[in-house]
């Protein structure tokens, strides 16, 4: 039986009601901004739907399905947004919602989850384990070094540079062998007897402290039944097709009346827009000192958008009418190369202290004003 928080009971119409509007507001060809208004707070809304239904299904998992699951279903909306943009030529939204998607999480959401994490935690420092941190610097440098090398490939004008699609195209095949590489034995260590998954070691500092990281993961009833839960999740995902084809519809329009780049609305709008997920999950689960299972939330969906979302949508815009590559301007190239090596200096270890979130959240307003200008 279906037990509900009296939020939850608001939360959930109020969302439908949201995506209804955005409905009506496309079709009968609204202003632009209110129906890029309604469209955005639809998109979140429903981003917050899978969220809340994946968290659900994973409590009869581990923190590395669980957060697999939240990131994967959760990243519906961006794929969806970046096919349609490329669809309708928006090259630069459908370029700058990808990677902004990337810097969001990476920079801003991680940042406030190693905030809140670290006020929780009885010394103020944020402990979690510390294999997903160091995999996904890997995932995230081999992405960085095919957008690197294209960078300077195009900027010296060399024989290679005529070639951008085809190497795209081998590069995003190579990123996706390596994802399913480390995919695969990460999900199964979760499942292993006596694995650790993504909770941990038995040398943990919080082990030793009588668990101040709280439980981790499976610890609780589901409040759902699966059929509602899976209901829930298809409904989100149907639904957050039509919803980012009305987001696209309204962006153009909307942005030229609130006179802002198409950068900034991709880069910023529409990557916060697009993972709520990750914005309400990764914050509320360190509150609650699950700090294993908001790393592995936040961190997880940086490594699939880098490594499998980004590569699988550029194979996918061959069949488009704009096609996507890994060819970016050389400000998010020295970005992407920046925020690499922060996140290995920050999270690498396996702890975090709150100024530490802060210098992520900085790094994210500094880009996010300069797309302002660009």
């Amino acid at each position: 039986m279906a037990r509900f928080t009296a939020l939850e009971r608001i939360t959930l119409p109020l969302i439908v009601l949201l995506t209804a509007l955005a409905g009506v507001a496309n079709y009968q060809v609204w202003a632009p901004v209110p129906r890029f208004a309604i469209a955005t707070l639809a998109l979140a809304g429903l981003a917050w739907v899978v969220s809340f239904a994946t968290e659900q299904l994973g409590e009869r998992f581990g923190p590395a399905i669980t957060g697999m699951m939240q990131s994967t279903l959760g990243n519906l909306p961006e794929l969806f947004v970046v096919i349609f943009a490329l669809q309708k030529g928006e090259l630069v939204v459908a370029q700058t919602a990808i990677i902004g998607s990337i810097f969001a999480n990476a920079m801003l959401v991680l940042g406030l989850v190693i905030v809140v994490g670290a006020y929780r935690s009885r010394d103020g420092m944020m402990r979690f384990s510390d294999r997903l941190p160091r995999d996904t610097t890997t995932l995230l440098l081999v992405a960085v070094f095919i957008i690197v090398l294209l960078g300077l490939s195009l900027a010296s004008h060399d024989p290679a540079s005529h070639h951008v699609n085809t190497i795209s195209a081998v590069g995003a095949v190579s990123l996706l062998i390596v994802y399913f590489a480390w995919v695969v034995p990460y999900l199964r260590a979760d499942t292993a007897p006596g694995g650790e998954g993504d909770g941990a070691s038995a040398d943990d500092p919080r082990a030793k402290e009588g668990g101040a990281a709280g439980p981790e993961g499976g610890g609780s009833e589901p409040r759902l039944s699966l059929s509602l839960t899976l209901g829930l999740l298809l409904t989100a995902g149907v639904a957050s097709a039509f919803v980012s084809d009305w987001f696209v519809n309204a962006l153009s329009p909307a942005i030229v009346q609130l006179k802002i780049s198409q950068a900034f609305a991709g880069l910023v709008i529409v990557a916060i827009a697009g993972n709520a997920v990750e914005n309400t999950a990764g914050l509320v689960l360190a509150w609650k000192g699950r700090s294993d299972l908001a790393i592995s939330v936040v961190k997880n969906s940086v490594a699939q958008i880098a490594a499998f979302l980004f590569p699988l949508l550029v194979l996918i815009s061959f069949l488009l009418a704009t096609t996507l590559t890994f060819a970016l301007a050389p400000v998010y190239i020295g970005a992407f190369l920046v925020m690499a090596l922060a996140l290995w200096q920050i999270t690498g270890d396996g702890e975090a202290a709150a100024f530490e979130g802060w210098a992520l959240v900085a790094l994210y307003v500094i880009l996010a004003t300069l797309t302002l200008y660009e």
